[in-house]
């Protein structure tokens, strides 16, 4: 059940960003995150924007369907994508601080607060933010940001996925299933593989 975490926050600063991020755990793709600001003390009541909660307690079309409804009520949003190879540049923690950052960068309006998903955040920018543990589950912009993520991620992954379709990447998303190591030990890593990501399956040491 989503809170109404931001409304005090609201007294104190117009423009509210909430910020998350998906693929941080997956051996394949980029890391996704979304940055949404809603208008001042906005509130779902009425319209699909109720179901909003934490992406991974939606279903796909659940998630679908809320996402371009979260475009709409937004005041603006962003999304930044951290491809594979620059993760393995810089390691998924520092790639996902990149994709938050440039989401934020992204959008058309500064926000005044940012609120992040999580325990860390590292940042340059002159905003101040507070981290939310489970802030998906708790925030509402989070959520929405978790949603915009999780929905661009899959779409990229799908269309990963006719491109190398030996891996299913439209099924799992990268992730380490089981029939996605099956796959990475018949037919070897392909293009878009972090390759820092080391499989104690396959007997890879990291």
């Amino acid at each position: 059940m989503i809170t109404d975490y931001e409304w005090p926050l609201w007294i104190n600063a117009k423009r509210i960003c909430g910020i998350d991020e998906a693929g941080r755990g997956p051996l394949a793709g980029p890391v996704v995150a979304a940055a949404v600001v809603f208008p001042r003390r906005f509130r779902p009541d009425g319209t699909v924007l109720e179901l909003l909660n934490d992406s991974k307690q939606l279903t796909a079309g659940e998630r679908n369907m809320l996402a371009p409804a979260i475009k709409k009520a937004a005041a603006c949003w962003a999304i930044s994508v951290v491809e594979h190879d620059i993760i393995d540049n810089i390691n998924i923690l520092q790639a996902t601080m990149l994709a938050m950052n440039d989401a934020v960068m992204s959008l058309p309006t500064i926000p005044e607060l940012l609120l992040v998903d999580g325990n860390r955040f590292k940042t340059e920018l002159s905003i101040p933010f507070q981290t939310i543990v489970k802030g998906d589950s708790k925030v509402f912009s989070i959520a929405a940001a978790s949603v915009l993520a999780k929905t661009h991620r899959d779409e990229l992954m799908v269309t990963y996925g006719a491109q190398y379709p030996h891996y299913g990447f439209e099924r799992h998303a990268g992730y380490a299933t089981k029939a996605h190591i099956e796959a990475i030990r018949q037919y070897g890593r392909c293009p878009i593989h972090r390759l820092s990501f080391k499989l104690r399956q396959l007997g890879e040491k990291p």
